[in-house]
């Protein structure tokens, strides 16, 4: 089985859909009978079992300030444009007998008009959401795939009947992700104040302004922000502003961030739709409490081991923080990892993700594609 995934930020880019990606070849990789290929604008690195491609592009930081406009709407997607013209030159579909992508449009497109001889599977994931699945207006209308990866429930009952379907959740690596003893030193931190930590990227939609103003309502809270992303200044100047001396903004490496979990006493999230969130699998793997907006994916994944709140009210966001920093405790921990075990670890959902390259296109009913984990 040749399988192919391709996503600008493979191996540049830290985020939710990337580390999937990254994670789901990685294991594939290592089946005796699959070959893995990765594209991407980052670089190769060794002692990984896949192959990587290099695709030159403009990065998405340097449209941010570039005008928003129908079909290019985003940086993301003038990003993607400027990856899919470069992949021309080295993706050839006959090498492949599945490509597996999670971007719109312009590499949704490309897959599905280049190649006269052999055009192979492909198979679009859900990691950014289902808006290019359920539009059905301007350029969303001309959204294709053959197999549709859905990475929460809701997701999957929306689209089940129109594409050949599967729930997959996302995963984590449990021998990377891990309880054990903080370092806050590694990181300039302090060492007695309580401790919260935000992981997303500085876009509007993540909320991360709302999560700050709730986190300086919380006496003595310190919180950290990890990540980059547009709204990077009016975080920093936000952060400083109402939580003088107990702020700190950082942009980490992916191998920096077990530890980074491990100095935190609660993980905050704020986003009102998050389409599955790595970062609630990550920080369960280490043991850490969750503070998250209460909607069915957050309650699909995290079952009772979070504390789930109408993050749109601060007032309830203020008491969820205070309510999780008491649930530090040992006895929180062993229900949290035991959920990312039995639920949530890569080899099982790589595996999943094998039978469904595997038995695609057999007749099987949609229903029956669903994940048991």
């Amino acid at each position: 089985m040749r399988v192919a995934f391709i996503l600008p930020g493979l191996h540049r880019v830290v985020r939710g859909a990337e580390v999937a990606f990254e994670a789901i070849a990685r294991e594939l990789a290592q089946m005796k009978d699959v070959q893995v290929t990765l594209f991407g604008s980052g670089k190769p690195r060794e002692n990984e079992p896949y192959r990587f491609i290099h695709v030159p592009n403009i990065s998405r930081e340097v449209f941010e300030h570039w005008p928003k406009i129908p079909v290019l709407r985003t940086e993301y997607i003038y990003e993607e444009l400027t990856f899919a013209t470069a992949l021309i030159k080295y993706y050839q579909p006959e090498e492949f007998d599945i490509v597996v992508t999670c971007s719109y449009p312009f590499i949704n497109w490309l897959l599905r008009i280049y190649g006269t001889r052999h055009r192979p599977a492909h198979i679009h994931v859900t990691e950014n959401g289902d808006w290019e699945v359920q539009g059905n207006r301007s350029e969303y209308r001309y959204f294709s795939c053959d197999g549709l990866v859905c990475i929460n429930p809701e997701y999957y009952e929306r689209n089940r009947g129109k594409w050949e379907s599967i729930l997959i959740p996302n995963g984590v690596d449990p021998n990377l992700f891990f309880p054990g003893p903080a370092n806050r030193g590694t990181f300039d931190l302090p060492e007695d104040a309580p401790l919260a930590l935000m992981v997303s990227a500085l876009i509007s939609s993540k909320r991360v302004c709302e999560g700050i103003k709730a986190a300086s309502k919380v006496d003595d809270l310190y919180l950290v922000v990890c990540g980059d992303g547009p709204e990077r200044d009016k975080v920093k100047a936000l952060g400083e502003k109402l939580m003088p001396g107990r702020f700190k903004l950082m942009k980490l490496s992916r191998q920096q961030m077990p530890d980074m979990y491990r100095t935190a006493d609660i993980l905050l999230h704020m986003s009102l739709d998050e389409p599955f969130g790595n970062i609630y699998i990550e920080a369960s793997a280490v043991g850490l409490p969750i503070v998250a907006h209460d909607w069915k994916a957050t309650r699909w994944i995290l079952e009772d081991t979070a504390t789930l709140v109408d993050t749109t009210i601060e007032k309830e966001t203020v008491s969820a923080i205070n309510k999780a920093l008491k649930r530090r405790l040992e006895i929180y921990v062993e229900p949290r990892r035991k959920l990312v075990e039995e639920r949530f670890a890569w080899k099982n959902i790589a595996r999943v993700y094998y039978e469904f390259f595997k038995d695609f296109g057999s007749n099987a009913p949609i229903e029956e594609k669903v994940t048991v984990l």
